[in-house]
């Protein structure tokens, strides 16, 4: 069907055999995927002009686009580039341009499709998107988030050699969104061809209202469109085929059809097969057309058999049984792949968060990509699907809040008509914490949307998730009337007790949480777990956060709090974790570049779990699991170390090298409602509202009763084996071990699939680790490493860090904690892909996936990816510290000789809703100086301050920089100055290094004004 010749006017054509294969398609209805053979320009990546005029004629099918690359869509052109300051960036959206991009494809169509409908479907184009066909406008969409089709029937020639052109202008105007969003054609694309009488877009809507054991009622409404000008008499078939591909009901109709008309049928299903959670069977749809005996259409519509009930006061029934929501919120990314959708990609994420215990997912704040749909399906994932981040109040000066008037009605039409048949989306969300919700013109707005979506779909409860109601409103205020609208509320961050006031205000709502705890970590960094609320690190190149569940922004609370105010309530339909996986963007606590990934993931960007996923595991699965934190067992001589176990059974026994530290048990307690759970019994100092009762200051259940989700044992640090012991009745149903690593040895390479199709497409995800001799990951390990794939290409390099100015599309990436993740893509040749790691120093890895050969094959070649450049040299004198309190007191200060700006560990965090501010000094930290060569040294000059906040260290140590390790220098006395910002003098032996280093420890440790500052450090040449 699809042919084409090469021509510089042209770029790449669709053309080949598979094309035309795949064009082929069902009687009637012919669909051709449109992937390759795109032309791309990015314009403008600092904004949405055409500084040079040169692709004014962009849209002319005469266009002279040879010198454009050659691109496969789904594309994104953000993730390709450099993470910049420059081009508007923001934090928010992980510091990526975006700006004005062309696209074009051109393509033949056969004589065979004269008098054919022919129209072009985008899945997502992000955003603000004007599509031209041939020279002239077809469609503009704002919206980057919800898809749309433009028709082209008329325009196109039909004669198999004049060329067609489709060129698509991309405005993506920062700051667009507060979080990574993309830019580009980063969905799906296709040709659709049909016969004037054919179902229309999205055209069947099929419902299950009566469901038992022995029968299921299937409602299928069909809309039927005639483009012929001519009254046609249509038959309408629909079959339904169950999983095994076996017809189950069948029913026909005919109507005369003028223009379009919508015909129901009736079908009943004998002992259907439900779609459930742990069972997500589903069932195909299959409407034919049929005129004059032939058939014109064929169209397939996946759905599934299920009920469900969403009762403000028994909670969330699916099928008749009872469940809690245990959900994530995600935003759109997918990592080092950006936003360019992949089933695959897709695929992993959701079966990781499936693997945590995941049963539900809120797509945070946006229509989702038909792929997320087809995998939350296939996996038994129930959704709740969103519509806007914004409604006509903006959060962003270029965000859909320009676009809302005009669009809001079709674009949540859109939203419900690509989901309603799915059988895993349960709710629709008409926006997230929505300024316009609360107030008078919100309502008509609010009017709007409902209506629409009522219109497309009467079936599921209408809710919002909003963080506007940590009280209950006023009665007759905006923001009360808004609930009588709605019947769920989705809330934000909401303390036990605000839930239940609202509980008891609300009766006829039910509620659950939109968005719960938005605790902060990084993998594999710890930090003071005696304390529930600590610091940020903001030094340079340390900007990470602790992963004891202990890092709270001022609205946020702990995963352990949230998990036990969602199951003390059974009526609370549950909640919604923000976020399941760690996104590009919005990169609390910090707001400084290079950190441009968010801290909020239970998972990081490279898929890798963090503690806070095993917490949720220990609470929401019921296969036997234990977890140790720290999740590394390489510390200093001396340590203490806190160790925790997140576990799903009573019982767990420490070993520390074959020797018993004791065995820590939970309490076996009861809901109000009679449900069992596990959870030690103690205060938990984590609820200042609770001021009465007999747990004052702890979170407490409404049986009475306080205790934590984790089992705490304090163990002096020994290198070797720490062993944990899980048992149940005595009997051991779960270990996890830690051993301390030795000096990194070599690279491992492990790919999530022994196999994947030879179809250019295909993603295989393969985990590095720098592992020492014994193959123990190495914790600290930072290696740059170098991938390479024969057999396939590479899509994309993480680690998971936060703190990166590394490019996602280059072939090096530095280990992150002894680890990093390539994604490696299909080549078209079958047989297998090799995939190397190397590193200067360690024993390359190499891992080997078979490739089997495909029906249909990329054509587009693989972008070939370049070594990160890297940060460049440093610049000398270097200085670094173990911590820095605030972003304004970093270590270079110390070195500006300035006398008001300096070095301090000193910090202080807001109180929280549920806990109050703190700032206790740090015990022991360090600050040190890199002059880049070797020099002699004899004393070391410190200006210490001294105030409220602050006071001279109870004892100061010096080491020097020999080699690769810091060494104590000789013979060091200490002179103190007398006052503060005077110098201290500490003289030493002479000793030959390029750096030195001082080991600092608080004279108040704990306390506010044992925080140390150092306003000016030198260290004269000996």
């Amino acid at each position: 069907m699809v042919a084409g010749t090469s021509g510089p006017a042209a770029g790449v054509l669709l053309g080949t055999a598979a094309d035309a294969r795949a064009a082929t398609g069902r009687a009637g209805r012919r669909t051709v995927p449109l992937r390759d053979g795109w032309r791309f320009a990015l314009v403008n990546p600092g904004g949405i002009s055409d500084p040079t005029g040169a692709y004014a004629n962009a849209p002319d099918p005469a266009y002279d686009d040879s010198a454009w690359r050659t691109v496969a869509v789904p594309h994104d052109w953000s993730i390709e580039l450099t993470p910049t300051t420059d081009n508007g960036t923001t934090s928010g959206t992980g510091f990526f341009p975006g700006g004005l991009g062309w696209y074009r494809l051109a393509f033949t169509l056969p004589p065979a499709l004269a008098g054919k409908r022919i129209s072009v479907e985008f899945d997502g184009v992000y955003m603000d998107s004007y599509i031209h066909c041939n020279g002239t406008e077809v469609g503009r969409h704002p919206y980057g988030y919800s898809g749309f089709a433009c028709d082209l029937t008329g325009l196109v020639h039909t004669d198999g050699t004049t060329e067609n052109v489709l060129a698509v202008k991309v405005q993506n105007r920062l700051p667009s969104s507060r979080w990574y969003s993309g830019s580009g054609i980063y969905r799906e694309a296709r040709l659709v061809v049909t016969e004037p009488v054919h179902v229309e877009r999205w055209g069947t809507y099929v419902t299950t209202p009566e469901i038992t054991g022995e029968r299921a009622l299937v409602r299928v409404r069909t809309s039927v469109v005639n483009a012929s000008g001519t009254a046609a008499e249509v038959e309408v078939v629909s079959r339904i085929v169950d999983p095994g591909g076996r017809t189950v009901a069948r029913t026909a109709s005919t109507v005369n059809v003028t223009d379009r008309l919508p015909e129901t049928h009736e079908l009943s299903v004998p002992e259907p097969k439900l779609w459930d959670i742990a069972a997500p069977h589903r069932y195909t749809l299959k409407t034919e057309l049929r005129v004059g005996g032939t058939t014109v259409d064929t169209y397939r519509t996946t759905f599934g058999v299920r009920s469900f009930r969403f009762d403000p006061d028994e909670g969330f029934q699916l099928n008749g049984v009872h469940h809690k929501i245990k959900g994530v919120d995600l935003h759109h990314d997918l990592g080092a792949l950006g936003a360019a959708v992949s089933i695959d990609a897709v695929r992993r994420q959701m079966t990781i968060m499936k693997s945590m215990g995941v049963n539900a997912f809120r797509t945070s704040h946006n229509p989702p990509s038909p792929e997320m749909i087809q995998v939350c399906e296939e996996l038994g994932i129930v959704m709740l699907v969103e519509a806007f981040d914004c409604w006509r109040s903006p959060k962003n000066r270029y965000d859909y809040g320009r676009f809302f008037d005009e669009w809001c009605e079709r674009d949540v039409t859109e939203m419900v008509l690509a989901a309603r048949n799915s059988p895993a989306v349960l709710l629709w969300s008409i926006g997230n914490e929505i300024t316009d919700s609360t107030q008078t013109a919100g309502l008509a707005m609010a009017d709007r949307i409902i209506g629409a979506i009522s219109a497309a779909d009467d079936t599921r409860p209408l809710v919002i998730g909003s963080d506007k109601y940590r009280t209950p409103p006023a009665k007759g205020s905006a923001a009360d009337l808004m609930l009588a609208k709605l019947d769920g509320l989705g809330l934000n961050y909401n303390t036990a007790a605000s839930v239940d006031a609202l509980h008891a205000r609300y009766p006829h709502l039910f509620l659950f949480e939109s968005e719960s705890s938005s605790e902060t970590s990084t993998r594999a960094t710890y930090q003071e777990p005696e304390h529930l609320n600590t610091g940020e690190n903001h030094t340079p190149g340390r900007r990470a956060v602790s992963s004891y569940d202990n890092n709270l922004a001022s609205w946020t609370m702990s995963g352990e709090y949230g998990l036990k105010k969602d199951r003390d309530r059974k009526w609370f339909a549950g909640e919604f974790l923000w976020s399941g996986i760690d996104y590009i963007g919005e990169p609390t606590p910090y707001d400084v570049f290079p950190v441009k990934a968010s801290f909020f993931g239970a998972v990081d960007t490279a898929g890798f779990p963090k503690d806070m996923y095993h917490l949720f595991r220990s609470q929401w699965t019921s296969e036997p699991m234990v977890h140790l934190l720290p999740m590394t067992w390489n510390h200093e001589p001396g340590d203490t170390v806190e160790v925790w176990a997140y576990a799903n059974v009573d019982t767990v026994e420490l070993f520390l090298n074959g020797k018993p530290l004791g065995t820590r048990r939970f309490d076996t307690k009861k809901t109000v409602d009679g449900r069992a759970y596990l959870e030690t019994t103690e205060a938990t100092g984590d609820d200042k509202t609770v001021t009465s009762g007999p747990w004052p200051g702890s979170y407490t259940s409404p049986n009475g009763s306080a205790g934590k989700l984790h089992l705490t044992w304090h163990v002096p640090y020994e290198p070797g084996e720490l062993k944990a012991v899980a048992r149940q009745n005595g009997r051991v149903v779960a270990t996890d071990v830690l051993r301390t690593a030795g000096p990194a040895h070599a690279i491992r390479l492990t790919a999530d699939r022994t196999s994947l199709a030879a179809d250019g497409r295909s993603l295989c995800f393969v985990t590095a680790d720098v592992v020492d001799a014994r193959g123990v990951v190495v914790p600290g390990a930072e290696h740059l490493l170098a991938f390479e794939a024969d057999g396939g290409s590479l899509a994309g390099l993480d680690n998971g860090r936060e703190e990166s100015a590394e490019r996602y599309q280059a072939s090096t990436r530095t280990a992150f904690h002894g680890k990093a993740l390539a994604v490696v893509r299909a080549g078209t040749a079958a047989g297998r892909l090799k995939v190397t790691a190397r590193s200067a120093g360690l024993r390359a890895g190499t891992v080997v996936v078979r490739t089997t050969p495909a029906h249909d094959e990329a054509l587009t070649p693989a972008a070939l990816f370049t070594p990160d450049p890297g940060p460049g040299a440093p610049a000398y004198p270097r200085a670094d510290a173990s911590y820095s309190g605030r972003p304004d007191t970093l270590p270079a200060a110390m070195l500006d000789g300035a006398p008001g700006t300096g070095w301090s560990n000193g910090f202080y965090k807001s109180p929280t809703a549920l806990l109050p501010a703190f700032s206790g000094a740090r015990a022991e930290d360090w600050v040190s100086v890199d002059w880049g060569r070797a020099r002699d040294f004899t004393r070391v000059e410190v200006a210490f301050t001294v105030d409220a906040a602050h006071s001279q260290p109870a004892s100061v140590a010096v080491s020097v920089r020999d080699g690769g390790r810091y060494v104590r220098v000789p013979d060091a006395t200490v002179q103190w100055a007398d006052g503060s910002d005077a110098l201290t003098v500490i003289s030493f032996a002479a000793v030959r290094g390029t750096g030195l280093r001082l080991d600092l420890t608080s004279r108040h440790p704990g306390e506010e004004r044992g925080a140390v500052r150092i306003s000016r450090l030198e260290a004269p040449a000996g």
